[in-house]
């Protein structure tokens, strides 16, 4: 404050007539002193009125509260000698607590004793809040289980990344003397984090087919990052398991599309689109931002990486590098919101859960995906960005070591990414387009113009014309009704077409009496691997180049999966088995001497299909824990995934409470259920005499088990999970 005094015209600490520097100093005193103390009580309270702000305006916001407060702070110094400009005032309240984050950080880094001992006093703290004294509830021998999900990161990427030295506190565990154990899965034929997360924290992904996806009973597009959508999801996959999740003892969910279970939620979006009190979506940042410092150091780190972000995009397209999509309008601020905003409050989420003592905390780090996406998943764009998640790893690797109890840490991925030039970059029109084309539906001049745009015009004409010389008309002799257009999704380089005004799922011959050319059009297409549809006639087919056509029972891994990769014909099966499944599934083609792959939205490092990088993320895993599969056996599917997790949380102390155990008669003999309108269903830990499940989502739905203990389920805050890598245009 001193310094500033000094430095900044508008920033007076002394009277009119001048003061000695004793005098000086102590009315600094004063100041720094009011300062501090109106941040300590009034902030939080601030921070709390100000939860249905955008977490963006909250940021903004941060400066000019911070501002109001040394203003406040001046006025309350003796005989009035503060005094400061408004827009000085934010200058210096901003200087002030940087400079406080940054001193504290680094003395309680710099000198290792006095991190412990800040770490041990704040464990104590948490403990004694819990109602534990100085015990810890006799949970100190057994060990907690943190699984931190590094979003889209692949196997070979994290590989890469050791080799090249930019994640040295990962490579330290895979070193000379490795204290974990790398593990490569295959994800399902929907490789992205609605089907693959959901699959981990829940046990089931059935009936998931892609990110997004229509469904004709109820007329409506499944988003996996609505939270409307993921509320379902959550909901169909605990009616199909019975149970309520990975985390349904002690656990934490920090930053997920899903609950797990979970009684202690932050940003979690399948409990966001339901609004009561306790877990209003912006609730999740009231911890972190409810210390000043945290908020102005995540603001500034959030400038300085919108502006990294403007930086690197104007020297990529200085270069002329390719391939490349848009990265201008919004998408800076979205960005720096996955890299700064959701990583610092989930980091600190993780790091409070575990001087909590909580038994299992699963979090989700989505910076990696976000800017691989539009960067390219072997950029060094997106390898800085890998770089500040190995520190973040670090960060919490370290606290664990302060905690009270020991903690495993297992890092793990839900999918990878493949690179390659979107689609429409590569053909000029989209997949909308040419299906429009081949259906003779009208489509824009510019997909009009390009080559396979008038290829498949030609084909629906010819096709059209030599198929019907007059309307088709029905057995009482009218002419049958106009058809509605075609829903076409896309899921990265998977492809969705259905028509919404066929009950069920089409067939291939109703497709071509209706659109002659439209099938052929795409399974002869250069940019197109392949296409699964039901058949009236072999049952569901999957047609590739050339006129090849396989049915799905006697699929194997070549001729049209070809280069897929293993497995692919085993995934087909299982999402053909969907009941949502679409009426045409499109996968992109893939080459394998790239690895690249054609994403169907405007992505140069997509997932969501079959094809290189994509389907194979990384389970990292404490050489203390159980392998997860049998020598040169292999892990495939979420589901299976969830598996090995569950038993590791088992081999740490005790088995999870499943939702079946979890039900008893009412007064009357009825069944009560926790399963209500999507909510996240949680237990809370009763110290093993039992537990009382609830609603994570406010619900107020509660059921005992036998042992009847009456803990309450405390589900605390949930985000919207607005900065998921494939997040919905609209």
């Amino acid at each position: 404050m001193l310094a500033l005094a000094g430095l900044l015209p508008d920033f007076e600490l002394q009277s009119a007539d001048g003061d000695s520097p004793t005098r000086i100093a102590v009315t600094a005193a004063w100041g720094a002193g009011a300062f501090g103390l109106l941040g300590a009580l009034v902030w939080p309270v601030l921070v709390r009125a100000l939860l249905l702000v955008p977490a963006l305006v909250l940021g903004l916001l941060v400066f000019f509260l911070n501002g109001s407060l040394l203003l406040i702070a001046l006025r309350l110094i003796p005989d009035g000698r503060g005094a400061a400009d408004p827009r000085t005032a934010v200058v210096v309240a901003a200087v002030m607590s940087a400079v406080a984050s940054a001193t504290a950080t680094g003395l309680a880094v710099g000198d290792d004793e006095a991190y412990r001992h800040r770490l041990s006093r704040l464990a104590d703290r948490r403990r004694r809040r819990r109602g534990r004294g100085g015990d810890d509830g006799g949970r100190g021998d057994v060990p907690g289980t943190v699984f931190l999900q590094l979003d889209g990161v692949g196997h070979q990427v994290l590989l890469d990344a050791v080799a090249a030295g930019d994640v040295p506190h990962i490579a330290s565990w895979l070193g000379e003397r490795p204290t974990h154990r790398l593990t490569p899965w295959r994800t399902d034929w929907s490789s992205q984090t609605g089907a693959s997360q959901l699959g981990i924290l829940h046990g089931s992904n059935h009936d998931v087919p892609a990110f997004r996806w229509y469904e004709k009973d109820s007329g409506r597009v499944m988003v996996s990052n609505r939270p409307a959508s993921a509320a379902e999801l959550q909901r169909r996959a605990i009616e199909r398991t019975g149970d309520g999740g990975l985390l349904t003892l002690d656990g934490a969910s920090r930053g997920n599309l899903f609950s797990g279970g979970a009684d202690q939620l932050a940003l979690v979006l399948s409990i966001a689109a339901r609004r009561a009190r306790a877990n209003r979506s912006r609730a999740g940042y009231f911890a972190y931002f409810s210390d000043p410092a945290n908020a102005v150091r995540t603001v500034v780190s959030f400038t300085a990486d919108v502006c990294r972000e403007i930086g690197q995009s104007t020297r990529a397209r200085l270069r002329g590098d390719r391939p490349r999509v848009g990265r201008g309008g919004l998408y800076p601020f979205i960005r720096a919101f996955a890299t700064v905003v959701e990583r610092d409050v989930v980091v600190a989420a993780v790091l409070g859960d575990m001087l909590a003592g909580r038994t299992a905390v699963y979090a989700d780090l989505v910076a990696y995906d976000e800017v691989a996406h539009h960067s390219g998943p072997h950029s060094r764009d997106a390898a800085r960005v890998l770089a500040r998640l190995d520190r973040s790893v670090g960060l919490i690797a370290r606290v664990a070591e302060h905690a009270p109890r020991r903690y495993r840490i297992v890092l793990l991925s839900d999918h990878g990414q493949s690179p390659g030039e979107t689609f429409e970059g590569a053909y000029g029109l989209t997949l909308k387009d040419l299906v429009r084309a081949g259906c003779g539906l009208p489509v824009s001049r510019r997909a009009g113009r390009t080559r396979s745009g008038a290829e498949a015009r030609d084909a629906a004409r010819h096709a059209v014309l030599g198929a019907l010389h007059r309307p088709e008309r029905t057995d009482d002799g009218a002419e049958p009704a106009r058809t509605s257009e075609p829903v076409v999704l896309a899921s990265g380089n998977l492809g969705l077409i259905s028509f919404p005004d066929v009950p069920g799922r089409m067939s291939r011959e109703e497709i071509d009496r209706r659109h002659p050319a439209l099938l052929r059009t795409l399974a002869s297409h250069p940019g197109i691997g392949f296409l699964l549809v039901r058949s009236e006639e072999h049952g569901s087919v999957v047609l590739g180049h050339g006129g090849a056509e396989v049915p799905v029972d006697a699929l194997d891994d070549d001729g049209p999966l070809a280069g897929m990769g293993p497995g692919a014909a085993d995934a087909v099966r299982r999402t053909d088995g969907f009941p949502h499944v679409a009426d045409i599934m499109v996968n992109s083609m893939y080459d394998p001497g790239t690895g690249r792959v054609h994403a169907f939205e405007e992505q140069i490092g997509s997932h969501g299909g079959l094809g290189g990088e994509q389907a194979r993320p990384f389970l990292l895993s404490p050489l203390v824990l159980s392998a997860p599969v049998p020598d040169r056996g292999e892990l495939v599917g979420a589901e299976q995934v969830h598996a090995v997790l569950r038993r590791w949380l088992r081999e740490g102390g005790g088995p999870q409470v499943p939702l079946g155990a979890a039900v008893t008669e009412g007064s009357e003999g009825a069944v009560e259920t926790v399963v209500a309108e999507g909510a996240a269903v949680t237990a809370a830990t009763a110290s093993g005499a039992g537990s009382e499940m609830g609603s994570g989502a406010g619900a107020g739905t509660r059921v005992r088990t036998e042992a009847g203990a009456d803990g309450e389920a405390n589900a605390l805050s949930a985000g919207a999970r607005t900065t998921e890598n494939e997040r919905d245009p609209a």
